[in-house]
């Protein structure tokens, strides 16, 4: 009877320790002004997000550098870099590693774009990706598109590593198209 009991309560605390705690308030709408954000890349350079004031941003979080769906996402934008640079896009990723960490995974992959650091987590807490397992906060794997005017223009809760960068490569280019349309039709 006791060792059943053991297995019992081992097997519910692995349950409950798989089941992800929310950490995070809600993500800004669409529409909404982008949450501001000053963090490091990989070479120990700051970003804010007024740097890319004027351009289009795709902001991706991802849980942890260097595991086999972040490193495929990342890639996949890597490989994309260059459809992205003639659109005008930036490419930045964000996880909760340390600028350390980020710079062994961008060398690694040879990651053309800045990996900016979250260790504090406020960053993927203002987006509202802020993931607890617990034991461990992570970024929840999630994208957001920025404007040029810093609003929140598209947002991805829902991302396959595999599809990602294609899909938001399509997106932004729909976006881009509606904002010169936009800007045709003011007076």
């Amino acid at each position: 009877m006791n060792a059943l009991f053991s297995r019992t309560v081992f097997a519910a605390l692995l349950i409950f320790l798989a089941v992800p705690l929310s950490a995070s308030a809600g993500a800004p709408a669409i529409g909404d002004d982008a949450p501001a954000f000053r963090l490091q890349d990989q070479n120990n350079d700051w970003h804010t997000l007024e740097d890319y004031q004027g351009q289009w941003v795709v902001l991706y979080f991802y849980p942890k550098a260097d595991t086999p769906g972040c490193t495929t996402e990342a890639c996949s934008f890597r490989d994309d870099i260059f459809k992205f640079k003639k659109m005008g896009a930036k490419i930045v990723g964000v996880s909760l590693d340390d600028v350390a960490s980020q710079k062994e995974f961008a060398e690694k992959y040879s990651l053309p774009f800045a990996l900016l650091s979250d260790a504090k987590s406020q960053t993927a807490k203002d987006y509202g990706v802020l993931g607890n397992l617990v034991l461990a906060k992570y970024a929840k794997r999630e994208t957001f598109i920025i404007s040029p005017t810093g609003k929140v223009a598209a947002h991805y809760k829902k991302v396959n590593p595999d599809k990602h960068s294609t899909e938001v490569l399509e997106d932004l280019k729909m976006l881009m198209k509606e904002q010169a349309g936009e800007a045709h039709d003011a007076p």
